[in-house]
């Protein structure tokens, strides 16, 4: 079987922009170790209270944690979900995060989602099963 290696693209961000990201990533490395029920349970905590976010919002967040890690550049998906979602959650946003796999040949993914989209990722949607999404919060009341 072959697989990709190719780092993603990543552009350099300036010193006083990396704080924030280097600190979110860092945080999403311990929460990539947790398991899966931990993972949820901080991850719904931390969605509360945030709008969705849009696509943009969502692609600048990966760009931004893809540019200070190349772990999350490379194969680390669900560190770079992980930090994707929280870097989104600190600006007062939230994407869609979402985990799943394929069956042949098997593989498992993290990915964020916002507008219906995939946010940077190179398949297209469908591509892997959803196993765990945890979306923003409707705010819509009238349900």
């Amino acid at each position: 079987m072959s697989m990709s290696v190719a780092l993603a693209g990543r552009r350099r961000l300036p010193p006083h922009r990396r704080v924030l990201p280097l600190l979110i990533v860092g945080v999403a490395r311990l929460l990539a170790r947790a398991k899966p029920s931990r993972l949820r349970t901080v991850l719904e905590f931390a969605r509360r209270g945030a709008a969705p976010a849009t696509a943009a919002q969502a692609l600048r967040a990966r760009e931004e944690v893809v540019s200070v890690s190349l772990r999350c550049a490379g194969q680390g998906c669900l560190q770079r979900s992980i930090a994707t979602a929280l870097l989104c959650r600190a600006r007062g946003v939230w994407p869609t995060w979402c985990t799943g796999v394929r069956t042949h040949p098997f593989a498992a993914h993290a990915w964020v989602e916002a507008e219906r989209q995939l946010i940077g990722e190179g398949h297209p949607k469908g591509h892997f099963k959803t196993l765990m999404s945890i979306p923003p919060v409707s705010t819509d009341r009238s349900r």
